[in-house]
């Protein structure tokens, strides 16, 4: 499988034939092997995530394992990254990510492959994973409109989801020992904007979307949204998983 094949126009329609390997990563590697092995985890509202439809997942993106760690965590359905092109060519890891059908964003420019595939991922019924700032922070910077143009252009539900704990998996692994990490998911939205939308217009609702990340997360990781008086609501309508 070549990095092509993951942008090709028939990617979100053949979504099937990565269901074994993704059981496999998901059922064996992830929650049989490493999460008992490295981590304590506790996950919190995992049932906003609806049973079927399609839906997005923003998270805070504070370390490598927290695509893996999403991934692993939500049992009834497969969470399906956007991942930087670069990754899908280290030597190990990428394969994995193409095997598994991750599918690849271009972050040095615009990349309307990335985002069509996103809104067909969202239109087929899957659920898609998405650090909207583009980038490992460690609080949250400002975000990119990407993710809510997407959203937008599919009429999705949005899910925020915070993690903390994942940066100290590494140094723990050295001494042995489990590291705390906490998952939470939030309340479930969608964007009052339907369809066709000007890319001007779309700060406020990233902005909107981002406050309901920050909200889910401590202080110190709240970053260019630290401010919770300043979050509005009136973009977005909150609704039932």
């Amino acid at each position: 499988m070549t990095e092509m094949t993951l942008v090709r126009p028939d990617y979100a329609i053949r979504q099937e034939r990565y269901t074994l390997f993704r059981r496999f990563i998901r059922d064996v590697c992830l929650r049989s092997v490493l999460f008992p092995l490295f981590g304590k985890f506790t996950v919190e509202g995992l049932g906003h995530i609806p049973r079927q439809g399609g839906a997005m997942i923003l998270y805070n993106h504070i370390h490598a394992a927290d695509a893996a760690v999403i991934m692993g965590s939500i049992k009834h359905r497969f969470a399906i990254p956007m991942s930087k092109s670069e990754n899908f060519k280290m030597p190990f890891f990428g394969l994995i990510m193409r095997y598994y059908g991750m599918y690849p964003v271009d972050q040095d420019s615009p990349d309307r492959s990335a985002l069509n595939n996103t809104i067909d991922l969202l239109n087929q019924g899957h659920v898609v994973l998405i650090a909207p700032e583009g980038t490992r922070n460690k609080a949250l910077d400002r975000a990119k409109d990407g993710a809510a143009y997407a959203a937008i252009r599919a009429g999705a539900l949005i899910i925020p989801a915070a993690i903390e704990g994942t940066p100290h998996i590494q140094h723990n692994m050295k001494r042995l020992r489990k590291t705390p990490v906490l998952l939470r998911f939030g309340r479930p939205f969608r964007f009052r904007a339907r369809g066709e939308i000007s890319r001007r217009d779309l700060p406020p609702f990233t902005t909107e979307a981002m406050y309901q990340l920050a909200a889910l997360l401590p202080e110190a990781r709240r970053g260019h949204y630290q401010n919770l008086d300043q979050a509005t609501t009136d973009r977005i309508e909150f609704v039932e998983a």
